[in-house]
């Protein structure tokens, strides 16, 4: 091929590329890498190759795949919980993602999965290739191929959201919730959290943040009193609802840098989970500014 023409086929492939390597990795940032790396090799072996998106699929899996592995290690010393880099659009009607497959419950649930796990999974039920073709990105037998994905099946069945909240609720809710927190109003708090309802909060050394997942109610309203009794507003300088990993949140300029807030419904329309991002390494891919609201 003509280096337009390897260029061309990389094009018409990498949104898709992008996607796969952001639920494989779960970070916006190592995506964009392993995308790039994918094209690097693209650049350098595309001549010759009859189907370029199986090629750059099988490519762009296999970089995922070492980079996760590479990563055990951190992940394993990381200080307090991990959260996914969040993936923020605005609240239109029409998401670009889905958000059963990027939710930030889903993407938990895929940590728990071995790197080949991760890949069968995602590349069979997500990305709706054959075992057959999944077997040959991976370098593994097809029997082999749908034991990985039975037992990553087992993991992450119940992980995928079961409730849909329209635009105008979603607005509503994420409004709702930035109003609330902000005051530590503890009755509209209530009426806003479901009784079960956890807070994982994600700093990453870097910021602070709880140490350990808050579960029920009255915990999560606690820590945000706390918050609110020893630093005040936190210099809260511009609040905007958006869309975080398909769900609603906010993205909230404070003093010291944004942070995400992403609020998982419950079946009775109340928040079952609030994700917040503080790790500003997290965070980089955002680019210090929020983006519009439709």
């Amino acid at each position: 091929m003509e280096a337009t023409t390897l260029a061309s086929a990389f094009e018409a492939n990498r949104d898709r590329l992008k996607r796969l390597a952001y639920r494989m990795l779960g970070s916006v940032t190592e995506a964009e890498d392993a995308v790039q790396d994918a094209w690097l090799r693209w650049a350098r072996a595309g001549e010759g190759v009859t189907d370029p998106a199986a090629w750059l699929v099988r490519a762009t899996t296999r970089l995922c795949i070492d980079r996760l592995r590479a990563a055990k290690a951190e992940r394993a010393a990381y200080k307090g919980p991990w959260l996914p880099e969040p993936l923020i659009e605005p609240l239109t009607d029409d998401p670009v993602e889905k958000a059963e497959e990027v939710s930030i419950a889903f993407l938990l649930a895929l940590e728990r999965l071995s790197p080949l796990e991760r890949a069968v999974f995602l590349l069979h039920d997500v990305f709706e290739q054959d075992y057959g073709e999944v077997a040959q990105t991976l370098g593994r037998s097809e029997s082999a191929v749908r034991q990985l994905a039975s037992r990553a099946r087992e993991h992450v069945q119940d992980a995928r959201p079961r409730f849909s909240v329209d635009r105008e609720r979603a607005l509503k809710l994420a409004a709702a919730f930035g109003a609330a927190a902000a005051t530590a109003d503890v009755r509209a708090l209530r009426e806003l959290l479901a009784e079960d309802a956890i807070l994982v909060s994600d700093g990453g050394g870097k910021r602070t943040a709880a140490l350990r997942v808050l579960v029920g109610r009255d915990d999560v309203i606690g820590l945000i009193q706390g918050i609110v009794w020893r630093h005040g507003d936190l210099g809260v300088r511009r609040v905007e609802p958006v869309r975080i990993n398909g769900l609603p949140g906010l993205l909230i300029e404070v003093s010291d840098g944004p942070e995400t807030f992403a609020l998982e419904p419950s079946d009775d329309g109340r928040i079952a989970a609030v994700y917040i991002m503080r790790n500003p390494e997290k965070l980089r891919h955002l680019g210090g500014a929020a983006p519009p609201v439709s």
